[in-house]
């Protein structure tokens, strides 16, 4: 080791980012065992070697006696140059995690590299790999190798190999930046995207919202004559993009949810979050979509579980819900006198089905009810409830 080779270090601290004392530390870790073995000492042996900061010169001691029967420069030099590219590899390695640690969340461009199996490799513009799994490609999307891609990092992992960045073209978010990137006033934070859903080469929903009354939200997404969506369009190989308008009143966001159909009420219940959106027969089409598409995705941008209904088919359900309330009524036992039924009703025995499967010992604690009168009860409402299966498949 010598003056010269303290400046090459110096300048791989500069190049690099490494930094020289983490480079001589190194070299001195090397050289101890390269004396070791280079001497035929065991490892008991304790091998101390250090370098001079500012000369270069080495110094070693075998069990704290001086080493002066070993060509230093030779070995210093074989050893240096390879503890060198060693850590000039790790230090890329880390340079790479880093700089696409910061940038999972955010859109990469690319070309293709290479096919893996089904899995697309791609060349993030000379600095490292991504990997875009076939369970991350857009399932109509084709590329070719050379092709220009972008995608959004999904995750960056460090492996044995180096490190993994994966890839997406189907996240939401793929689909959020795409805007941010488009559509200066999200950028700027004047236009928020409040919730997206998106069924991968299908169709997405965006719902937006203006800080500023100024600024159409939607029109400022839509852009003029709509290129700023059709740009994001030609991008996403021609999924068809919902921009809608949100609303803090959820019936008002869920009418925007569900277009491009008209709405002619919306029933909520909010304990559970579902909503029952009823709408004309000739809606009703537009509303579902195509393998359901629509409501599916309406239902995911709002978080609600939308039920569509027209007004016939409501009206045919709660004409069903009547029926099936008549069919389990109590009423149906011809053995019970109506004051018994209000006792029974009062004690959590309210339909046929759960006469039919009441234990005997239970019905009988009620009054009026001995052990004979409870089976029979039970035998007549599993016999009703037979019937009326019955009849219901023939």
């Amino acid at each position: 080791m010598n003056g010269e080779i303290l400046a090459i270090l110096e300048q791989i601290e500069r190049e690099k980012g490494i930094k020289k004392d983490i480079l001589i530390q190194a070299v001195e870790s090397a050289l101890s065992t390269a004396v070791r073995k280079t001497m035929g000492l065991n490892k008991e042996t304790e091998v101390k070697v250090e370098i001079d900061r500012k000369t270069g010169e080495i110094r070693a001691t075998e069990d704290g006696k001086e080493i002066t029967t070993v060509d230093f420069g030779r070995i210093a030099a074989t050893t240096a140059r390879q503890v060198i590219i060693q850590k000039i590899r790790e230090a890329e390695k880390e340079v790479i995690f880093s700089e696409f640690s910061n940038k999972v969340g955010e859109i990469v461009s690319g070309t293709v590299y290479r096919f893996d199996k089904k899995n697309i490799i791609v060349d993030l513009l000379g600095k490292a790999e991504g990997i875009l799994l076939r369970s991350q490609q857009a399932p109509h999307e084709e590329f070719k190798q050379g092709e220009r891609i972008r995608a959004y990092v999904l995750e960056v992992k460090k492996e044995s190999r180096g490190t993994q960045i994966i890839l997406s073209r189907t996240h939401p978010n793929f689909v959020k930046k795409l805007f941010e990137m488009e559509v200066p006033e999200i950028y700027e934070g004047i236009v928020e995207i409040k919730a997206i859903a998106r069924l991968p080469s299908q169709r997405t929903k965006i719902a937006v919202w203006s800080k500023d009354d100024r600024v159409d939200s939607v029109g400022a997404c839509v852009g003029v004559r709509g290129n700023r969506v059709k740009n994001i369009v030609a991008e996403l190989r021609g999924e068809r993009i919902d921009i809608v308008r949100w609303n803090e009143d959820i019936s008002q966001f869920i009418q925007a949810a569900i277009t491009p159909a008209r709405v002619s009420e919306i029933k909520l219940d909010k304990q559970n979050r579902k909503a029952l959106v009823i709408v004309d027969e000739d809606q009703l089409s537009l509303a579902i979509g195509k393998h359901g598409q629509n409501v599916r995705l309406a239902s995911l941008l709002v978080d609600w579980e939308l039920d569509v209904r027209t007004p016939a088919a409501l009206k045919k359900k709660e004409l069903l819900q009547v029926e099936e309330k008549k069919q389990d009524s109590l009423n149906r036992l011809s053995i019970i006198g109506e004051k018994l039924r209000e006792r029974l009703s009062g004690m959590g025995f309210k339909t046929l089905k759960d006469i039919a499967s009441a234990d005997i010992d239970k019905l009988t604690r009620i009054k009026g009810v001995g052990k004979v009168k409870a089976k029979r009860m039970i035998e007549e409402a599993q016999k009703i409830i037979k019937e009326d299966v019955e009849e219901k498949n023939t």
